[in-house]
């Protein structure tokens, strides 16, 4: 019984990073189109932030069995409950809007600005170590997305302070480097990496279009056979030490 039930969380997860990173893959967009990611103004990310968080709230509510959660995560609506805020808020809920209606999944009428407002809080939650808690971050790299490269949208629960799932949303990662199609040349952009306790990891492609492959730990016996990974940005990251880490296994 608690197998079946953390696998259908861990279906409710993937439908709810799903329409996260489809709201920032819009953003994303327009963000490029109109030649704004080498600004100073954060503005654009803060309504993806916002807009994501609203969605997983939203879906979260819609398809628990209780319509009760407890959801910890980065944004809250206090800067968007000021006057100037006002033309950001009516962004983010035509954006949250659109996506649910593009989706064609929920049936009702559009949300107010109040609604998502709402949502958004929802995810308030000062969590703890015991019950079910969500954990979202609704853009994981922000220099990523403002850049036009990667970012992720991560969402994960707790049961009783125990790591049970968790979903990583990736808009702009090639199928491709994955392998996880037989016709490489049409692979869509965008993966999803799922996991559950006891089940393993899968990823597939984001839309949905290429079914979910079981994802093991590497064979590759020869550390210079090996592919060597490190974070993007120098502020993450110990870059000559992990050069020199690389060196010593003979990977670069």
């Amino acid at each position: 019984m608690e197998s079946r039930a953390y696998e259908q969380d861990l279906a409710i997860a993937i439908k709810a990073a799903s329409l996260a990173a489809r709201l920032c893959q819009s953003v994303q967009k327009s963000l490029l189109q109109t030649d704004t990611q080498a600004k100073t103004d954060s503005s654009p990310v803060t309504v993806a932030d916002y807009g994501s968080q609203a969605l997983v709230s939203f879906v979260l509510e819609r398809e628990l069995p209780s319509g009760l959660f407890s959801l910890v995560a980065e944004e809250d609506s206090g800067d968007l409950q000021k006057n100037d805020a006002q033309d950001t808020v009516e962004r983010i809920t035509a954006l949250v809007n659109e996506t649910i209606s593009n989706d064609g999944t929920y049936d009702i009428s559009p949300l107010t600005t109040g609604d998502v407002l709402a949502a958004i809080d929802r995810g308030k939650s000062e969590g703890g170590p015991h019950g079910r808690h969500w954990v979202l971050d609704p853009i994981d790299g922000t220099k990523g997305f403002l850049r036009g490269d990667q970012y992720a949208v991560a969402l994960g629960l707790l049961d009783e302070g125990e790591v049970i799932l968790g979903v990583l949303a990736c808009p702009n990662l090639p199928s491709t480097s994955l392998s996880i199609s037989a016709h490489p040349s049409n692979d869509p952009i965008g993966c999803l990496f799922s996991a559950r306790k006891g089940a393993g990891t899968t990823v597939q492609s984001l839309d949905g279009s290429i079914q979910p492959k079981k994802v093991y730990v590497s064979t590759i016996e020869k550390s210079e056979e090996a592919s060597f990974f490190e974070s993007y940005e120098a502020a993450h990251s110990m870059h000559e030490l992990t050069a020199t880490i690389a060196k010593r296994l003979v990977v670069l």
